[in-house]
């Protein structure tokens, strides 16, 4: 039993956090965690067992928006076969369409936005009471802060930004840091988020109007939050936002991001720190210098190039080209031969003509990517490129899906061969369980290189690291692969 602000006694609810999308849904699903376990909330890891389901949605693409949607109707199907009595959907799906969400998904108790964050276990214990607040109405969160990114430290302190660990009362109390947060699994490494929102303007982007202007967080609060994550035996720390490159500009340093990672390296217990999300347009010397030279800090260059075509790019608003991208790769591999480089890119956006897929197979056959995603354009309300003309059928769009798969897994798989022969540095993330056929039988790790979640694994052979525990950094020679997956044995 708890007691309520009253004292009068009552049952402890329980929540479960189900988080679909990114990992920067994952930094706000576990500032929520935080949130609700310092009101008295027992957090517990499956929906069936909870009282209140809160589904953190994810609204990037249209196949995103569809996943999260599934995933709130089933969690809603299996009231009442379970403990489950709510269900809540929240996230940027939420954030993104508000009441329209709400009324089409009737399934959901109740529809909140970022705004809701703060306040999240009144809203939570209001829905179990049967009052539900209303769900919030959609607006452009660009709108929320000024124009000009300088003034923006200041004009955020009414503005939800999840992630950054706002206390009720605003930021950080003057004496110092706080982090509102709260572990949700038990892994080696965890997303620590650097900034929110974005300031580009890219065609087919929704992203910014339901995230909002680009807004650091400060690196005083950056560093204390990585301390409690390296405390809690978090050794890999991965830093996110929507463009990491953007990081200070709005606190007059555009190099302040070169500046942080040696702090964040620095921090006890953190032995590797991986930067992601970087707008190939804004890359500068300086950084490229950090990354591949501050210990600690993994020489691993997540570009989002989008594309290769100059003319499609500008279509896209965007920056670059062929020539202008295999030249930041040539500046990323002076500095480190081995570097890790993967990227994203769009097919199938309006207008695009056989000769700007042939400039990106160009690109593509001659970058050396290590991972690199595909995704066929599709319309996302409010964009610029809605509006455009030249729109290409959705079989051909998939056509054109299939066709860079097919290629790019073919790049991929020869990009893995040619590390044969590399020694890498593994972060273990798993051994084997015990004798059970049908557990992992291989200690699965990361090398500097992969990412976390969707860059491929590393994966030994217990019999030559029988100690080997989760959370070791241990050395080993690369011997084979298994599709982008890597074998390595002891050095």
């Amino acid at each position: 039993m708890v007691s309520t602000a009253q004292g009068a006694p009552t049952a402890q609810r329980s929540v479960a956090l189900v988080t679909l999308g990114c990992t920067r849904n994952e930094v706000d699903s576990e500032e929520l965690a935080g949130r609700l376990a310092a009101e008295g909330w027992l957090l517990v890891d499956d929906a069936d067992d909870a009282d209140v389901a809160v589904v953190n949605t994810c609204g990037f693409v249209e196949q995103a928006k569809k996943d999260s949607i599934d995933v709130l109707l089933e969690a809603s199907a299996r009231k009442g076969q379970s403990k489950t009595q709510k269900v809540v959907a929240v996230g940027c799906l939420a954030e993104r369409y508000g009441q329209q969400l709400a009324d089409e998904l009737p399934e959901a108790d109740a529809v909140l936005g970022f705004d809701s964050y703060v306040d999240m276990s009144a809203h939570l214990r209001a829905i179990l009471d049967g009052h539900a607040p209303a769900s919030h109405t959609p607006s452009d969160r660009r709108r929320l802060l000024p124009l000009s990114p300088v003034q923006r430290q200041e004009g955020s302190a009414g503005v939800a930004l999840p992630g950054h660990g706002e206390a009720p009362d605003g930021p950080f109390p003057a004496s110092g840091p706080r982090v509102i947060r709260a572990r949700l699994d038990g892994r080696p490494w965890a997303p620590l988020k650097i900034a929110s929102g974005c300031d580009r303007r890219c065609a087919f982007c929704a992203i910014p109007m339901f995230r909002g202007a680009f807004v650091s967080r400060r690196p005083h609060d950056i560093v204390a939050e990585a301390r409690w994550l390296g405390e809690r035996g978090v050794k890999e720390l991965f830093l996110v936002s929507e463009n990491s490159t953007s990081y200070g500009k709005d606190l007059g340093d555009i190099g302040l991001l070169e500046k942080l990672l040696p702090d964040l390296a620095a921090v006890p217990g953190i032995e590797r720190v991986r930067v992601s999300y970087l707008q190939p347009a804004e890359i500068r010397p300086a950084l490229l210098d950090a990354m591949a030279t501050v210990p600690g800090v993994v020489p691993y260059f997540d570009i989002s190039f989008q594309h290769a075509s100059a003319p499609l790019l500008r279509s896209m608003r965007r920056f670059g080209g062929r020539e202008a991208f295999l030249g930041l790769l040539d500046e990323v591999r002076a500095r480190v031969p081995q570097a890790g480089i993967r990227s994203n890119v769009i097919v199938g956006f309006p207008g695009e003509t056989e000769d700007d897929l042939l400039e990106l197979e160009a690109f593509l056959v001659a970058a050396r990517l290590d991972v690199v995603g595909v995704f066929g354009y599709s319309d996302e309300d409010g964009t610029e490129a809605e509006t455009y003309g030249d729109k290409l059928s959705d079989d051909v769009v998939a056509q054109r899906v299939s066709r860079f798969s097919a290629l790019i897994e073919e790049l991929n798989l020869q990009r893995a061969e040619e590390r044969i022969g590399e020694v890498v540095d593994v972060l273990v993330e798993s051994v084997p369980a015990g004798d059970d056929e049908d557990e992992e039988t291989s200690v699965v790790g990361r090398a500097a290189h992969q990412g976390p979640d969707v860059d491929g694994v590393t994966m030994l052979d217990p019999g030559e690291f029988p100690d080997v525990a989760v959370g070791d950094i241990v050395r080993a020679v690369v011997t084979g692969t298994e599709g982008i997956d890597l074998l390595a044995a002891r050095c």
